[in-house]
């Protein structure tokens, strides 16, 4: 991945962050850490939690090359993939004056169902108990 190469979708983030040798394995946090090693750990358990996680590069490559018949900006594109909207509803915010581009209803429609065909639903993740306790930054149980 090139330096400053314009803006990444999750899953590249992701991807960047396996390259470097980040995981979910639960004894990482037994050493100390510095702050910034914290922050790309929680920055990976978040994206593990979002579609990125479900992704490949040929998904979004694929998904970003369908999307041009929808004449979407790059930005919308990313977002959607981020996103992975499920309604209108989740769609709308995306997506900039939108009726002025002549995306209307059925347009919408038609990029929920690209959504739903290409993109892999996002990961099942259980919520987390109010009991249950969080780590702080020095890996200290709060």
């Amino acid at each position: 991945m090139k330096a400053n190469a314009g803006t990444l979708t999750n899953f590249e983030v992701l991807d960047l962050l396996n390259s470097r040798g980040a995981s979910n394995d639960t004894t990482r946090v037994i050493a100390p850490i510095s702050t910034s090693e914290y922050t790309r750990l929680h920055v990976y358990d978040y994206l593990m939690e979002t579609p990125a996680c479900t992704q490949t590069q040929e998904i979004i490559t694929n998904f970003s090359d369908q999307c041009k018949y929808f004449k979407l900006a790059k930005a919308e594109i990313l977002n959607i993939i981020n996103i992975r909207p499920s309604s209108t509803v989740n769609l709308a915010p995306i997506l900039e004056e939108p009726s002025e581009r002549g995306i209307d209803k059925k347009a919408k429609e038609g990029i929920l169902k690209l959504v739903e065909a290409l993109l892999p639903p996002p990961p099942i993740v259980e919520a987390r108990g109010d009991n249950e306790e969080e780590e702080t930054e020095e890996g200290e149980q709060s």
